[in-house]
C-alpha cells in the first residue's frame, strides 16, 4: 500500500487505459513501429500528451535493442562549421526521435578514438558520427573496429566509411567564379591549415576555376581558420599592393579570416571592395555586420544534419545509402566589386 498523498510514477498501462488500446499498441507507438493506424497512434500520443508520460530509457532499451542515442566524436568544436555541424545534427536526430551523445577529444590520435568509440559502445549507442575533416582524425577511423554503425560528416571523401558534407569545390569556384566575372584578372588565396582536407578542396575548387578560365593561378597564403592569421595575411597583400603588386580580389577559406584581413586592410589604408573585393566562406551570422558586409559562400548545415541522420538510419536498417554533397550557396554582399581602375589596362 502506497502511502497517503504520494505520488505512483506513471506507467504505460495508464496510457493504454485513457487511450483505450492495449498495452502493447502503446509499445508499438512508443517504439515507432509502423503498423499501428495514424487514428490510433493519435489517441496514444494525444494520452501521452495529456497524462505527460516518459517512457523509461532503460527499460525501452530492454525491450527494443536501442537506446534511441546517437555518439558524435569530434576533435575541435571551436571554429563555426564543426560547432554548427554538431547543431544541424542534434536538431535532425532530435526530430528523429533520437538523442545525441557528444564526445570532443583533444587530439585525434587512433588511440583516442578507440577510447572514444568504446564508451560509446559502453553507452549502448545505436549509431556513430564522426567529424574527421583532418586528417589525423580520418587515418584513425582507419584504425580501429567499429562495432556498430559508423557515418563521417565533412570528410571531404577523404575516408571510405559511409559519409556525408558539403561540396567544398564547389563553394570554392562559386566564389572565384564571382571575382572573375567582376573583371579581376586573378583571385589571391588565404587557405586553411594544411592538414585539413576542407581547406584541400577549397585549394582545389579555387585553382580550378582559375585554370577553367586562362587566370593567372598566384601563391596561396596559409592561414589556420583562425582571425589573426586573416590579419598577417592581410598585412602581407597590403605590402604587395603598395609594392606595385596587382592584388585586386581576395578569397579566404573562411569568414573568420576575411574579417581579419578586412580589418588589416583597414588599417594599411586599403577599402574593401573599392581598392580590393574580398569573399570569404561559411556565412557566420555576424558576416551581413562586417564593415562592409561580407560576400560569402553558405553552407547548410542543417541540410547537412538531415543528410548525416537520414545515412545513420539507412544503415541501422541494413540499407546502402549514398548521398551527394549537399550544394554550397555564394552570397553576395558589399565586400565585393568591379575591378579598381588603377588596376585596369590603359584605354579600359
Amino acid at each position: 500500500m502506497e502511502p497517503e498523498g504520494a505520488t505512483r510514477a506513471l506507467v504505460m498501462s495508464d496510457v493504454a487505459a485513457r487511450a483505450g488500446v492495449s498495452h502493447q499498441t502503446v509499445s508499438r507507438v512508443i517504439n515507432g513501429h509502423r503498423n499501428v493506424a495514424p487514428q490510433t497512434r493519435e489517441r496514444v500520443e494525444r494520452a501521452i500528451r495529456e497524462l505527460g508520460y516518459r517512457p523509461n530509457p532503460a527499460a525501452r532499451a530492454l525491450v527494443t535493442g536501442s537506446t534511441r542515442t546517437i555518439g558524435f566524436v569530434t576533435v575541435t568544436i571551436n571554429q563555426y562549421g564543426p560547432a554548427q555541424t554538431l547543431v544541424g545534427l542534434e536538431q535532425a536526430a532530435r526530430n528523429a526521435g533520437y538523442s545525441l551523445s557528444v564526445t570532443v577529444l583533444d587530439e585525434a590520435t587512433a588511440e583516442a578514438m578507440r577510447e572514444a568509440v568504446d564508451r560509446f559502445v559502453g553507452q549502448s549507442v545505436d549509431a556513430v558520427v564522426a567529424l574527421a575533416t583532418y586528417d589525423d582524425a580520418a587515418e584513425a577511423l582507419h584504425l580501429i573496429d567499429v562495432p556498430l554503425p559508423l557515418v563521417t560528416v565533412q570528410s571531404g571523401g577523404a575516408v571510405e566509411e559511409p559519409a556525408v558534407g558539403v561540396d567544398q569545390v564547389t563553394g570554392a569556384r562559386l566564389a572565384t567564379r564571382h571575382l572573375l566575372d567582376l573583371g579581376h584578372r586573378t583571385v589571391h588565396h588565404v587557405t586553411g591549415p594544411a592538414d585539413s582536407q576542407e581547406a584541400r578542396d577549397r585549394i582545389a575548387g579555387w585553382r580550378a576555376e582559375l585554370c577553367a578560365s586562362g587566370a593567372p593561378v598566384p601563391p596561396y597564403l596559409r592561414g589556420d581558420w583562425t582571425p589573426s592569421s586573416g590579419y598577417a595575411a592581410g598585412k602581407e597583400l597590403a605590402a604587395r599592393v603598395r609594392a606595385g603588386e596587382e592584388v585586386t580580389a581576395v578569397f579566404l577559406a573562411n569568414d573568420q579570416m576575411a574579417l581579419g584581413l578586412l580589418a588589416a586592410f583597414h588599417e594599411e589604408g586599403l577599402d574593401a571592395p573599392r581598392d580590393v573585393s574580398v569573399v570569404g566562406f561559411d556565412d557566420l551570422p555576424e558576416a551581413p555586420y562586417f564593415t562592409p558586409p561580407l560576400t560569402t559562400v553558405r553552407q547548410d548545415f542543417a541540410e547537412l544534419g538531415r543528410r548525416g541522420v537520414r545515412l545513420v538510419l539507412a544503415r541501422l536498417r541494413g540499407e546502402e545509402l549514398h548521398l551527394d554533397p549537399v550544394p554550397p550557396t555564394l552570397l553576395v554582399r558589399g565586400s565585393t566589386g568591379p575591378v579598381p581602375a588603377r588596376a585596369l589596362p590603359a584605354g579600359v
